[in-house]
């Protein structure tokens, strides 16, 4: 392909399978920071999850199709590069945004820039775009778009006010707001505190008293089990506010009459807590709907765990263990641990300050869904410490489930191990491979349960705990005959 000079709105076809997209202008003094970015989207215009922002606090797509290999300077210019490999693009992704946002001014006061497409082959140029811009502090530079099975791409040159997270936000990035009116300080990662006084104390309807229970149907098989059935005194109860001291006691009194639906009257199990942390559940954990899932979860590590407490993880494109949950913590706890990505997501990576003791550097944990990698870790939690009672993990998505050959051999792998995994889905997402596991052959026993709510806040307590536990107790009664307890 001959170079090309583009105007604003002009489009050339391209040819070459793998591109590099260089962002180029004059840096000296008094000229602010320009840094390039891409947006993946699909027909719809839109991104599907945060995931499809790469930029430089996440610099590679996790299809590796497109990468944000960072900044190059010579002879006073300076370029930004990105790299496209449109044989790697996903069959959704119909459009490639390639944009630029600027750090301490505006695009006016960036001389010469310009965006440059090559062929990452040969590094022949095919095309460039001359672009000038007055108080923008974003740019949508240029795009690559399908057009009847062949890719193109069009200069563009749209500015933006309000930079790259205004940007993002256009197309579909979730992006938090702080709390109070004022400024963050640069780079401090700001975390809106999950607000526990948002759960409201819980009425049970009549039919959801125990007397009202089912008759329970015969466990068909033993199964661990304490003397009683009913609700177990947990160590540091008494310690709760007294408002969610009454909400714990009624909930574990529901957690009971689910058991004994299911035939399962009295069984222990240590219970382990999976919490997505990716960039898309930011406004679940932002209404506090996170919160009150712990708080509920809380109630079934209370009836099930002969000590009361409940392992935690939260993950996103990495796994991180939690601290412990204890009862007589729980309001700490959430405050300290019930946490999503940051508010500077679109802020230069700093060290966070005044993390307090235990809390995990969200940053770390990034913002893309990589269940299988969480999955693995606990799998290793559960081979090195083991128990005498079997594993019951309890694990929260809104979904963009995408690595599902990864996920498939970890849960199959896990098959033969003490260990039932309960999916919960939050919304109404693309829960890929766990949504087909239970139909999947070639298990010895069906150690996966999942099912997926709209709103799980408005979910009573007694349906949630039904739905959770229902399939535990049979798979209990199969491990044992096929000797995994």
């Amino acid at each position: 392909m001959t170079a090309r000079s583009l105007s604003k709105g002009a489009n050339v076809p391209v040819d070459s399978p793998a591109l590099r997209v260089e962002l180029v202008w004059a840096h000296g003094p008094g000229v602010p920071d320009v840094d390039a970015s891409a947006l993946l989207l699909t027909s719809a215009g839109r991104v599907r999850d945060d995931g499809d922002l790469v930029f430089y606090n996440q610099p590679r797509h996790a299809s590796e199709a497109v990468a944000h290999l960072g900044k190059q300077s010579a002879a006073g210019v300076t370029s930004d590069i990105v790299a496209v490999d449109l044989r790697s693009l996903e069959p959704a992704v119909e459009r490639v945004a390639l944009c630029a946002s600027t750090d301490g001014g505006t695009f006016g006061q960036v001389p010469g820039m310009m965006l440059r497409l090559l062929d990452a082959a040969t590094g022949d140029e095919l095309a460039r775009f001359d672009m000038t811009a007055d108080t923008e502090t974003a740019f949508i530079c240029g795009e690559l778009y399908l057009r009847q099975g062949k890719w193109k791409f069009r200069a563009v040159g749209q500015g933006y006010a309000e930079g790259l997270a205004g940007l993002a936000t256009e197309f579909g990035i979730a992006v938090d707001e702080p709390n109070s009116g004022a400024a963050p300080p640069a780079g401090a990662v700001q975390v809106p505190p999950a607000p526990v006084a948002q759960v409201p104390p819980v009425v049970p309807a009549p039919a959801q008293a125990p007397a009202a229970a089912p008759a329970p149907a015969p466990a068909p098989a033993p199964v661990p089990s304490v003397s009683s059935g009913g609700p177990r005194l947990s160590k540091g109860e008494e310690r709760l506010p007294v408002d969610m001291r009454k909400r714990l006691s009624l909930r574990k009194e529901q957690v009971a009459v689910s058991l004994r639906k299911h035939g399962a009257e009295g069984v222990v199990a240590r219970v382990v807590l999976v919490l997505d942390a990716s960039g898309s559940m930011s406004f679940l954990y932002t209404r506090g709907v996170v919160a009150d899932v712990v708080e509920r979860m809380a109630a079934i590590a209370a009836q099930l765990d002969d000590d009361g407490e409940m392992q935690a993880w939260t993950f996103a494109s990495q796994p991180a263990r939690l601290p412990d949950l204890r009862l007589g913590e729980l309001p700490d706890w959430l405050r300290l641990h019930v946490r999503v990505g940051q508010v500077g997501l679109f802020r230069r990576n700093k060290r966070p300050r005044g993390l307090e003791a235990g809390q995990v550097d969200m940053r770390t944990v990034g913002i893309q869904n990589e269940e299988q990698r969480v999955i693995a870790e606990v799998r290793s939690y559960v081979a090195r410490n083991p128990a005498p009672a079997p594993t019951l993990v309890l694990f929260f998505s809104d979904g963009g489930v995408y690595r599902n050959a990864e996920i498939e051999r970890e849960l199959r792998a896990a098959v033969e191990e003490p260990i039932f995994w309960q999916f919960v889905g939050l919304g109404r997402s693309d829960y890929g491979v766990l949504e087909r596991f239970d139909s999947l052959p070639g298990r010895r026993v069906d150690n996966v349960g999942f099912f997926a709510v709209d709103d799980i806040s408005t979910v009573p307590d007694q349906e949630l705990y039904d739905r959770l536990l229902s399939e535990f107790p049979s798979w209990i009664s199969a491990a044992r005959q096929a000797g995994i307890l």
